[in-house]
């Protein structure tokens, strides 16, 4: 066992963070509390004071790991470089979905992955309003608030059912694939869905670390496979375009082949 954290002392982190900074601002976001970091784009006090909370803590816990928070990316673009080429390295994301927790949906989440040579070795996910603690260790699997999980794979003669957030592609069928349909615009709420049945598969566009090194580990770990459409295997280091997740390995080349052109 490596110094630092245990996977549950991470988790402790995670849901104390929210609970002192994050739940009590839900619903209650004064106007003052939220601003865009670019069009569209929203940032709140919740965002900034959970990554400050979190990274200090990893910071006093691995004192030579790098911290790749979404919001610390923002201030310093030059720090995912330095993520990239780290041994070892962490990514937040304080509130995935700040426009849901804005909005005043329950669909938002704390994310936080363990990078180790480019490889995810560790990944949390805690929805706060859902009750739900998502976390995997690299070869030793998932667990959902302590229990085992899996994914299961869509039968051969079915149809897999995809979600996206990409608005182009909402409403489209993919090469005689039913509708596309929309994510639950939260990867820390996307993944967990796929993992739980509610989609076969997820088309993302962007591939920022925070949002995907986390999930794609549950997944994997679930028995289920992350790629580019070209076929080579998402990696945490990744920033190409074009990221697919499926319940299984074979509903991924499925899908794999139909989104090869996009």
């Amino acid at each position: 066992m490596r110094p630092g954290l245990s996977t549950d002392a991470i988790l402790d982190l995670l849901q104390d963070v929210a609970a002192d900074v994050i739940t009590p601002r839900f619903r209650q976001l004064q106007r003052h509390e939220v601003s865009e970091k670019q069009p569209g784009s929203l940032v709140t006090i919740a965002d900034h004071e959970a990554e400050a909370a979190i990274t200090e803590a990893l910071h006093r816990a691995y004192p030579d790991a790098v911290i790749l928070g979404e919001e610390a990316y923002e201030a310093d673009p030059s720090l995912l470089a330095a993520y990239q080429s780290a041994e070892h390295a962490f990514t937040v994301d304080p509130v995935d979905g700040t426009r849901n927790f804005v909005d005043g949906s329950a669909d938002h989440a704390v994310m936080v992955a363990e990078v180790r040579d480019g490889i995810t070795t560790r990944a949390w996910i805690w929805q706060p309003e859902h009750g739900a603690a998502w976390v995997a260790e690299q070869g030793a699997g998932i667990w959902r608030n302590g229990e085992r999980q899996a994914t299961r794979p869509v039968p051969e003669d079915v149809e897999p059912v995809g979600v996206t957030g990409i608005w182009s592609l909402r409403g489209r069928q993919l090469r005689g694939l039913p509708t596309m349909q929309p994510t639950w615009m939260c990867c820390g709420v996307d993944y967990p869905k796929l993992i739980e049945g509610e989609t076969d598969f997820i088309v993302y566009k962007r591939s920022w670390p925070w949002d995907h090194a986390p999930g794609a580990l549950l997944v994997t770990e679930a028995g289920g496979a992350v790629s580019h459409p070209d076929g080579e295997p998402y990696s945490a280091r990744s920033v190409r375009p074009w990221i697919i997740a499926a319940s299984d390995p074979t509903t991924l080349e499925r899908v794999r082949h139909v989104t090869a052109d996009l």
